[in-house]
């Protein structure tokens, strides 16, 4: 039994469920195809009261991090991490949320809650990767406005943004004490949306370039204060993190149970494929290792529910979690032979879709080494 979820986290989850085989499991496979997700799912989803659920009222429900945990998990379960929801819900909303203004969280959050308003942040940009110190586009002030010059690339709900969150040099010589959030709305001159880019897996998620050429933003987009974002980010990521490990726990979960069921219905040589110790030593091996992921992903969400959730824990559990599941996915794939590389058991699928949890939100390599930074303060 789990501990971390109250009964009104799994009321939730019962709704999420009920929302996602109604609105999402008839059309997602057109969705991949389309490359894109319809607005039309995103404010259904805002009647629903599935987006930005950890928000406080007057703009959400007055849930927390539990309810947005149990839709990952929910969207996890039934493999369809395209959908760009926790990136808005989880991680632009909150920083609309904790670093905006009065103003900035009227104008926008409603909106968001609703569905109107799809956010993405602009972090990565050619040739930067993860090092978020090394961005180039820059925000020059000229009176009460931002110029805003650069490109953004791998954005996440790219297409369909209305409002985007740029990760800005507004001064450019001050390396990561430089850095400020500025808010670009949908529409901005000089802000346009590039190619909708092809992935290898994800392909539902509408992930794009974005350039910014002369865009001139007003001061009060920004978010907090000038400079301040690269501290902002970092707070911020040990949250993103964490939804990266609850998905990822929540798809081997999943696989690991589709995968004992078709092995024990497959024959081979006239008996099922789980009677033979290779299938079943595989399967145990999975199981033990899941459960212990699971308790302590866990205990990450129970201490982030507390806020005590710190970022070189975070970035353990992200660590753990995305290799543990490339790993077990590419097993239960071979578990399901040639079947496993039809779509038609989405396994294959899913471990495709697993192989960036590797790379984003912080590589693996990032991640240890910020575990590593906390090797010599364990000894004192």
């Amino acid at each position: 039994m789990r501990t971390v979820y109250r009964e009104d986290h799994e009321q939730y989850r019962t709704q999420a469920r009920r929302f996602i085989e109604r609105e999402v499991l008839p059309h997602y496979a057109q969705w991949e195809d389309d490359g894109i997700v319809p607005k039309s799912l995103w404010t259904q989803a805002g009647t629903d009261g599935l987006l930005c659920p950890m928000l406080p009222e007057p703009y959400g429900g007055g849930g927390d991090f539990g309810h947005s945990a149990v839709l990952l998990e929910e969207f996890g379960r039934a493999n369809c991490s395209s959908i760009g929801f926790a990136l808005h819900s989880d991680i632009v909303a909150p920083y609309i949320h904790t670093y905006g203004t009065q103003a900035q969280r009227d104008a926008w959050l409603p909106p968001m809650v609703r569905g109107e308003l799809i956010g993405a942040i602009a972090m990565t940009e050619p040739g930067t990767g993860s090092d978020l110190k090394a961005v180039r586009t820059t925000a020059q002030r000229e009176g009460d406005e931002y110029v805003i010059n650069g490109q953004k690339t791998f954005i996440t709900n790219g297409q369909n943004a209305g409002i985007v969150i740029v990760v800005a040099k507004t001064d450019p010589d001050a390396g990561a004490k430089g850095i400020s959030l500025i808010c670009v709305e949908e529409g901005t001159p000089g802000f346009s949306k590039g190619r909708k880019l092809r992935k290898i897996g994800l392909h539902a998620a509408d992930t794009s370039e974005l350039f910014f050429e002369n865009a001139r933003v007003p001061v009060s987009n920004r978010l907090g204060e000038e400079n301040s974002g690269f501290k902002y980010l970092m707070h911020e990521l040990a949250q993103e993190r964490l939804v990266i490990a609850v998905r990822a726990a929540a798809m081997i979960e999943s696989f690991l149970a589709r995968t004992i069921a078709y092995t024990r219905d497959r024959k081979i040589f006239g008996s099922s494929l789980l009677t033979y110790q290779n299938t079943r030593f595989k399967l145990a091996e999975a199981k033990a290792q899941f459960a212990m992921l699971r308790t302590f992903v866990d205990d990450c969400l129970a201490r982030h529910l507390q806020r005590e959730l710190t970022p070189e824990r975070a970035a353990m559990a992200k660590l753990n979690a995305s290799e543990m599941q490339c790993r077990l996915l590419d097993e239960f794939l071979q578990l399901h032979g040639g079947y496993g590389f039809m779509s038609e058991y989405q396994v294959g699928g899913a471990w495709v879709d697993a192989r960036v949890g590797r790379i984003y939100g912080g590589s693996s390599e990032v991640m240890k080494e910020i575990i590593a930074r906390t090797l010599e303060a364990d000894l004192e």
